[in-house]
């Protein structure tokens, strides 16, 4: 065959390839995360990304108040605000159930997509950015969560008591206190 007779390239702004900023981020995150999981264990993964989570809290509990303009977040304000910012995010949370003691949250998509499967490791983002929030304006939160995509369940179901309780006490999960 000589180069004559070749169908030439096509120029690879003209094909379809699924590439793009958000896709190619999560493709990025979830990686990463998986590659922590295989080198370190998933324990220890969970672990870095946990102080990723805590500075993103951090960042975002001073975003939603400086936007609302509170010195703090009440009970129902945190609830919402966990469910919006994961809305921003395309996660697609909501309240479940909510009193005095607790708020229970699930989820029917993940904002990492596909991505997340196989990596719970992930899912201390979500936990240490509630865990944040909440004892932030609260002081006190355990985040269990007690299903999730990551792991291969339907949907999400995050439980997070916002007072030390016999029932928080011997819940799994993370415990966060304000500074």
């Amino acid at each position: 065959m000589t180069e004559a007779d070749s169908v030439p390239a096509a120029n690879p702004s003209d094909v379809a390839i699924p590439l793009e900023r958000d896709l190619f981020l999560r493709t990025l995150i979830g990686h990463l995360a998986a590659t922590l999981q295989q080198v370190v264990g998933t324990e220890e993964a969970s672990g870095f990304l946990s102080v990723v989570g805590q500075e993103i809290g951090d960042e975002l509990n001073q975003t939603y108040r400086h936007a609302l303009a509170v010195p703090k977040l009440d009970r129902e304000q945190v609830a919402r605000v966990l469910v919006d910012l994961k809305r921003r995010i395309q996660g697609d949370f909501y309240v479940a159930e909510q009193d005095e003691g607790t708020i229970v949250l699930g989820n029917r998509v993940c904002p990492f997509g596909d991505k997340v499967l196989g990596r719970p490791a992930l899912c201390m983002m979500t936990s240490n950015v509630f865990g944040v929030i909440v004892s932030e304006n609260l002081g006190y939160a355990r985040v269990v969560i007690e299903r999730a995509i990551a792991r291969g369940d339907r949907e999400c179901r995050v439980l997070v008591h916002l007072a030390p309780s016999r029932d928080a006490d011997g819940a799994l999960g993370r415990e966060y206190h304000t500074a």
